[in-house]
């Protein structure tokens, strides 16, 4: 039992040396990152299709 204890205690040296996750890069960044990018692309069609309804003449009335 003690050789199980005694493995479970590590010291601020062992501590300091994990690494968790991958390099930084997280799912929550990523998906961060490609909403940010198809909400500018959302953003972009619809200003397009303003821009070509106000040129034909195709506005809805208000």
């Amino acid at each position: 039992m003690d050789i199980i204890d005694q493995k479970a205690v590590m010291n601020n040296k062992e501590l300091i040396s994990i690494y968790a996750g991958s390099s930084g890069v997280s799912a929550t960044l990523l998906n961060a990152i490609v909403r940010g990018i198809n909400t500018i692309y959302e953003l972009g069609r619809t200003l397009g299709s303003i821009i070509r309804r106000t040129e034909e003449g195709e506005l809805c009335e208000v």
